[in-house]
């Protein structure tokens, strides 16, 4: 499947590009939180104003609710819209988790396996009984639901976490020659160790519709800008043998990064379903001199790469 991340700078603007994402014929909308508003409630509004687009949350940050209040969430708008939610979490980097939360962040994996843990097994099996280091969660709900409940994965620790307990891994700003050499096999192994089926793994990809390859990349280098600096995002570049200081080189985006005509950004994102990922989340990189333009034709393409 070929999925798109939304990004607006409002509930009222997300729910409009939702709605213009299912009207091009694209299968999924994803975005992150942290853009001034909640997706939960946003997401609700736009399913009951669209009829067949998924709606993923990629990431709704750990920190923000209890277990139990992300699977009450998760069971309403299971009744509102069957099927269609994809609730992702994740705990974020050390800098957001410490700064905006307050959080303890010493093992952010124990924490993550820990709500992971809970919310499936309430949504999943109808109730949960758990008392760990982080969460502590004792609730029933009348009807069990199967919505599935991913998380973000950066290190290779966290892919095979994933693999272990995750309905999807959802990886951003990771090149696709790590996701394929060292984060997929984790996350196969993560299953394995389990007994069970490795569930998809999730790959964020920025896309340019230009032919030019400078302006994209110059496109890229500017609106991606911000997950340079952090390390929770720079060590898969680093893994992947790049050097993190040069910031985004060209072979770097080369890796990161598809553009080109609408035809050949459809192929490139095909390149990466074709490569293992089970979903490619597209983000579009928009052209400041003419949005609605870009925003259409990277629509366009992505709903192209499905047929």
């Amino acid at each position: 499947m070929f999925g798109v991340v939304i990004q607006a700078p409002d509930a009222r603007a997300a729910v409009e590009q939702i709605k213009q994402a299912e009207r091009a014929g694209i299968g999924a909308a994803w975005a992150i939180s942290g853009r001034g508003f909640d997706l939960l409630p946003a997401w609700a509004a736009a399913a009951v104003q669209t009829e067949r687009i998924l709606l993923g949350t990629a990431i709704v940050r750990t920190w923000t609710r209890h277990p139990i209040g992300f699977a009450q969430e998760a069971l309403a708008f299971e009744q509102l819209a069957p099927g269609r939610l994809r609730l992702g979490i994740g705990t974020t980097g050390r800098g957001a988790a410490e700064r905006m939360y307050g959080a303890r962040f010493d093992k952010p994996l124990t924490h993550l396996r820990e709500y992971l843990s809970t919310i499936r097994a309430l949504l999943h099996d109808g109730a949960v009984d758990f008392e760990g280091e982080y969460v502590t969660a004792r609730a029933e709900i009348a009807s069990p639901v199967q919505t599935p409940v991913m998380a973000a994965a950066a290190g290779l620790r966290a892919f095979e976490l994933c693999g272990e307990l995750s309905d999807g891994a959802i990886s951003w700003v990771a090149p696709l020659s790590y996701l394929v050499k060292q984060a997929l096999p984790a996350l196969r192994a993560g299953a394995e160790k389990v007994g069970r089926a490795a569930p998809p793994l999730i790959a964020h990809v920025p896309i340019a519709v230009s032919t030019d390859v400078d302006a994209a990349r110059a496109l890229a280098r500017q609106q991606l800008a911000g997950y340079a600096g952090s390390v929770h995002f720079t060590g898969t570049w680093a893994a992947a043998g790049y050097d993190v200081a040069a910031g985004y080189s060209d072979e770097l985006l080369d890796d990161l990064l598809v553009y080109g005509n609408e035809e050949q950004v459809s192929a490139g994102l095909r390149r990466w379903r074709d490569a293992g990922m089970g979903e490619v989340m597209a983000q579009p990189l928009i052209d400041p001199g003419n949005p609605d333009g870009s925003t259409a034709r990277a629509f366009a393409a992505i709903a192209r790469a499905a047929s």
